[in-house]
């Protein structure tokens, strides 16, 4: 149990440093200012946190308190999607307003309003997870992380910018698969039947 635990550590570990790592060695950062950078990475930070969800939701590190850090975790993905949306705001503020509006050209930008406001939503339900019946809580909660993940991996993959594509790729197949392991491990969809 120790030795799975540590495994999985050292693989959400590398999972957060390689993909920062290969995006600092980036050539685009040069001409870019310091509050875009941690705007860019703050957004690889939140997709990483996506998979660290995952893999607490689904108790893959018996002995940990799995529910206790996912809140935690939760609330650090919040501050990565503020932290990444304010900084882009700070630079191009039209640009930011295009996007939440729904009137950006490109098409990763739609999908990630959709991913802030998945977020966003999740949040809420997690927040008020005891005012709230206990299965439209589950179904709730996890349609709108289903949206979160989906729509997070959609922009991720469509930005052509610092984040190396390999890196970028694997962290993308990771965050889907251990999604869809968790989902189907805690029988989310069973609340349709």
């Amino acid at each position: 149990m120790a030795v799975r635990n540590a495994l999985i550590l050292i693989v959400l570990g590398l999972a957060f440093a390689v993909p920062l790592i290969a995006a600092g060695q980036s050539p685009l950062l040069q001409w870019r200012e310091p509050i875009y950078i941690i705007a860019g990475f703050s957004g690889i930070v939140g997709l990483a946190f996506l998979l660290v969800q995952s893999v607490l939701i689904a108790d893959a590190m018996p002995g940990i308190p799995a529910r206790r850090i996912h809140v935690w975790t939760g609330a650090g993905l919040v501050c990565a999607v503020v932290v990444h949306v304010a900084g882009l705001w700070i630079t191009s503020p039209p640009d930011v307003v295009d996007v939440l509006l729904f009137r950006a050209p490109a098409p990763f930008s739609v999908w990630g309003a959709v991913a802030m406001w998945a977020v966003f939503v999740a949040a809420f339900l997690a927040a008020a997870r005891k005012r709230i019946d206990l299965r439209i809580w589950r179904l709730g909660h996890s349609m709108a992380v289903t949206v979160v993940v989906t729509s997070t991996v959609v922009h991720a993959w469509l930005v052509q910018g610092t984040m190396e594509v390999f890196t970028k790729g694997a962290l993308c197949i990771m965050v889907l698969g251990a999604s869809a392991w968790a989902l189907r491990k805690r029988r989310a969809w069973r609340m349709l039947r």
